[in-house]
């Protein structure tokens, strides 16, 4: 295996077709060791048994399973729900400690970076106001436990948008190490994929499927303007046929960058594509063959 500049995780979610239907956490932490991934990243809610409270025999079981294993807790997801109270929105002091309350957990489960998903008010996710106040008052905390805040640039937003010129106003402006954009590769898809998941037929209970939001292409070569603040990636993909070719994803555009800035971090799969069961475990190893293959390919022209 041709060693790498940066470092290839995956996100349990990318088993969301198996979880708790034929894989549990051990099977999913299981399957990215042997992979060849080192990182393993989860949804707090989605895969914190106990949420927001785990029983220390979790907790316990949680790092014995990663030293076993190998594997480096890297990106722990969570939600800043300003939509959670019916009638109101959520109030600053309320984000704040919502958000506190998950540093904490995380920093306990050992990882590095916390992806807050917060509430958006426009189709484009522009982020709910309350969000810069929520986070600042948090950055103290981050700091002592030794975590990085990084919202995730997810389509259809863009790389050039309101969105991503506020959070890069922030970090300059507080001057914070601390906060950091997660770049979903979502946001470069050239095509839309319209998944199958068993057993459901309508995302809104009416028979239809909703139509998509259109959005323009973003160029990867936009990715290059904001790589000084990229702290994370999460490496989306939805198919990669057996010929290792994404038909959806440019990959080696974004590798090309990746490998240009010198950035050594994290590149944590998540697959969104058929969520048939064991599907998942295969399309994960077809893409770090892909991203390892790329990789070597552009490490060798380059010397």
């Amino acid at each position: 295996m041709s060693a790498i500049p940066f470092q290839l995780g995956v996100s349990v979610y990318s088993y969301t077709g198996d979880f708790g239907v034929v894989m549990d956490l051990d099977d999913c932490a299981r399957d990215i060791a042997d992979l060849g991934a080192t990182g393993i990243e989860i949804l707090g809610e989605g895969h914190v048994e106990s949420y927001p409270e785990p029983s220390a025999a979790f907790i316990d079981a949680w790092h014995a399973r990663n030293a076993e294993l190998g594997l480096t807790p890297t990106l722990y997801g969570s939600w800043l729900d300003t939509r959670r109270f019916p009638g109101r929105g959520m109030t600053v002091e309320e984000g704040a400690e919502q958000l506190a309350l998950d540093l904490r957990l995380a920093a306990t489960l050992g990882f590095s970076f916390v992806r807050p998903k917060i509430g958006v008010v426009t189709s484009d996710l522009q982020v709910d106001p309350i969000w810069d106040q929520a986070v600042e008052r948090n950055l103290d905390l981050a700091h002592d436990l030794g975590l990085t805040i990084c919202p995730e640039i997810h389509w259809p937003s863009v790389i050039k948008s309101p969105v991503v010129d506020e959070y890069i106003a922030f970090i300059e402006r507080t001057g914070t190490e601390n906060f950091g954009l997660l770049i979903d590769t979502g946001v470069f898809q050239k095509s839309m994929f319209r998944r199958e998941e068993p057993g459901i037929t309508s995302q809104l209970g009416t028979g239809g499927v909703p139509a998509f939001p259109v959005v323009p292409v973003v160029p990867v070569s936009d990715l290059r303007d904001v790589m000084p603040y990229t702290v994370y990636f999460q490496a989306k993909f939805h198919e990669i046929d057996d010929d290792l070719v994404d038909h959806h994803i440019p990959w080696a555009e974004i590798i090309d960058v990746v490998l240009e800035s010198g950035y050594t971090g994290w590149l944590s799969s998540e697959y969104e594509g058929h969520k048939h069961p064991y599907r998942a475990s295969d399309q994960l190893r077809c893409q770090h063959a892909l991203i390892r293959a790329l990789a070597a390919e552009r490490q060798a022209a380059a010397r």
